[in-house]
């Protein structure tokens, strides 16, 4: 039984969509991390949640994970060639992001910490 969308952002929202793969993209976007890394940069993720995330965006192909055989265990994440094409629509929203805390709060009522 073929898939079907009724529009191409509900396959964008399918993949990247929801609360975390976004910020997860967007920090791999500077390069492989370390899982532990990445659980500090995406404030608020569990432990639980992350995992879930990473799997889900490594099964939908954006990103690869990297197990170096050596104890401690290390695992790192990084960006797929198709995860990289992502990097510019990433760029483009959190440009939009910025205008539109500034057309938002224009006295400047919000601040957005940028790690």
């Amino acid at each position: 039984m073929k898939k079907e969308y009724n529009n191409r952002i509900e396959v964008v929202l399918e993949v990247i969509g929801g609360k975390w793969k976004a910020h997860i993209l967007y920090h791999l976007t500077r390069g492989p991390i370390r899982t532990g890394e990445l659980k500090r940069l995406v404030t608020g993720i569990t432990q639980k949640m992350l995992t879930e995330q990473l799997k889900e965006l490594e099964k939908d192909g954006l990103i690869s994970r990297k197990v170096y055989n050596q104890v401690p265990p290390k695992v790192e994440y990084s960006l797929t060639e198709q995860g990289q094409s992502l990097k510019e629509v990433l760029k483009v929203l959190c440009d939009w992001g910025g205008d539109y805390i500034k057309y938002r709060y224009p006295n400047g009522e919000v601040i957005v910490r940028e790690n």
